[in-house]
C-alpha cells in the first residue's frame, strides 16, 4: 500500500465509506458473541485439571507461531491487491474453534480432552496470526488517520456491550446446567458469531493496493535483511516499541494467572467470574467515550500515560485482595483502562507505521509483541507453581510500572522539548 492512507478513504465514495463502517461494526458484533467464550476457556480448562503450564500454553502457543510467522504472513499480505478475504477467512477459522472446542468435549475422553483441546488452539494460531496483523491494516485502511479513533470507539463500545449481554447469559447457563454440558454448549452457541463476522467482514470494500518492491520474490535472509533495513531507520517506530514490549510483558505474563486467581486461591463460582467479567466489560463501553473525548481534547499521549498508569494497580490490588465484591470493583477499574488502551496502543502504532508498508511493519510489531508474550504467560505459571500466585501478579505489576514510565518519560521529554 504504497499512497497516503487518507488518500485512499478520500478516493472512495461516500457510500462505500459509510457501509464499510457499517459492516465493521456488524462484524464487531459476530466477534463480541465469541469473545464472550474467551474467558471461560482457561476457567473450563481448569476445572477439567488442567495444570498451570497447560493453562499457560493458551497464551504461549498464538504467541510462538506468530514470532515464527508473522513477518513472512506480513510479507505475504503485503504483495496481496486486496487483504480482506483473508481478513475474513482467518476470522471465521478462529471463532470455528469455539465449536470445535464444545465437539470434541463430546467425544474424546479425559484423559487426553485437555491436549486435544490445546491442539485445536495450537492449529488456530495460524489464522490468530493472519487476523493480528490484517486488523490493524484494514481498520486504518477503511478509516483513514482522522477517524480512528471515531471507528475503533464505535468497534470496541459495539464488540464491549454484546460480549456483556452474552456473559451475563452465560452466567446464567453455567449455573444452571451440569458440568460440563454447560460448557460445551457455550462454546458451541457462541460460535454462530462466526457466520456473522465473516459475511459481513469481507463485505468491506477497499482500494486495490499496489505491492511495493520489496515484496518481491525473495531468499529468506535477504528479506529478514530488507526488514532489518526499513525498521532500524523508523526511530519512532522502535521507541515505541520498546515501550510496548516492557509493558506488555507485564500484561502477559498475568494473563493465565487471573483466572487461576479467582478459581484456586479465591475459589470464585462461574456466577461471580461471569459477574467479574460482566462488570469489567461494561465499564470498557464506558471507557471508551471517556477516553475518546479525553484524547481529543488532551492527545492520545495523555491517554497512553493514564491507562498504562491505571493497568500497572490492576495485578497489584488483585494479588492483596481476597473478596469477590472487591474484585469485581477492581476489574471496573481496570476496565476504564483498558478501554483507553486498546484505542490509544492501535492509533499510536499506526502512527509510526509507514503506510506504504503497513502490512510488514504491523507484522515485525506483533512479532515483537509476541516475544514477550511466550515466554511471559510460562515464567508467571513458574512463579504461580514455585512461590504463589498473588507473587506472580506482584511481578506483572511490576513490568507494567516499568513500561508505564517509559511512556511518562517520553510525554515529559516530548513536553518540555515542545516549550
Amino acid at each position: 500500500m504504497n499512497t497516503n492512507t487518507e488518500t485512499q478513504v478520500e478516493s472512495q465514495s461516500p457510500e462505500v465509506v459509510k457501509s464499510n463502517f457499517r459492516n465493521v461494526q456488524i462484524d464487531a458484533i459476530g466477534v463480541g458473541l465469541a469473545n464472550a467464550a474467551a474467558p471461560f476457556l482457561p476457567v473450563y480448562l481448569t476445572h477439567l485439571n488442567a495444570t498451570s503450564f497447560q493453562v499457560g500454553m493458551l497464551s504461549s502457543m498464538p504467541a510462538f507461531t506468530g514470532l515464527l510467522l508473522a513477518i513472512p504472513l506480513g510479507r505475504f499480505l503485503q504483495r496481496q491487491t486486496n487483504i480482506i478475504k483473508w481478513f475474513s477467512v482467518a476470522r471465521l477459522l478462529v471463532i470455528a474453534s469455539y465449536a470445535l472446542t464444545g465437539i470434541v468435549s463430546f467425544f474424546i475422553p479425559d484423559q487426553i480432552l485437555v491436549n486435544s483441546i490445546l491442539l485445536i488452539w495450537a492449529l488456530a494460531t495460524l489464522p490468530q496470526t493472519v487476523v493480528a496483523i490484517a486488523f490493524s491494516v484494514v481498520m486504518n485502511t477503511v478509516a483513514g488517520p482522522n477517524r480512528r479513533f471515531e471507528l475503533m470507539t464505535r468497534r470496541w463500545s459495539t464488540m464491549g456491550v454484546t460480549t456483556k449481554l452474552m456473559v451475563i447469559a452465560i452466567g446464567e447457563l453455567l449455573e444452571k446446567v451440569i458440568f460440563p454440558l454447560n460448557y460445551q454448549l457455550m462454546f458451541i452457541a457462541l460460535s454462530i458469531g462466526g457466520l456473522l463476522s465473516y459475511y459481513y467482514s469481507s463485505h468491506i470494500r477497499l482500494p486495490e493496493a499496489v505491492p511495493p518492491p520489496m515484496t518481491g520474490q525473495k531468499s529468506p535472509l535477504a528479506q529478514l535483511k530488507e526488514i532489518k533495513d526499513l525498521v532500524l531507520v523508523e526511530k519512532p517506530f522502535l521507541s515505541f516499541m520498546v515501550k510496548r514490549f516492557i509493558f506488555m510483558s507485564g500484561v502477559s505474563l498475568a494473563a493465565p494467572l487471573v483466572p487461576l486467581y479467582l478459581v484456586r486461591y479465591i475459589h470464585a463460582s462461574d456466577r461471580w467470574i461471569s459477574i467479574i467479567n460482566t462488570v469489567q466489560t461494561a465499564i470498557l463501553v464506558i471507557g471508551y467515550f471517556l477516553w475518546t473525548r479525553l484524547g481529543k481534547s488532551k492527545g492520545t499521549r495523555s491517554v497512553l500515560v493514564w491507562t498504562t498508569f491505571g493497568l500497572s494497580l490492576y495485578p497489584f490490588l488483585l494479588a492483596i485482595t481476597t473478596s469477590t465484591w472487591q474484585i469485581a470493583v477492581i476489574a471496573g477499574l481496570a476496565g476504564i483502562f483498558q478501554a483507553g488502551l486498546d484505542l490509544v496502543f492501535f492509533d499510536e502504532l499506526m502512527k509510526v507505521v509507514p503506510i506504504e508498508y503497513s502490512a510488514i511493519f504491523v507484522a515485525t510489531a506483533q512479532s515483537i509483541q509476541y516475544l514477550a508474550a511466550i515466554a511471559s504467560p510460562l515464567i508467571g505459571s513458574f512463579i504461580a507453581d514455585q512461590f504463589s500466585l498473588p507473587i506472580g501478579l506482584f511481578v506483572a505489576a511490576g513490568l507494567r510500572f516499568i513500561g508505564f514510565f517509559l511512556f511518562w518519560v517520553k510525554k515529559y521529554t516530548s513536553k518540555k522539548a515542545s516549550t
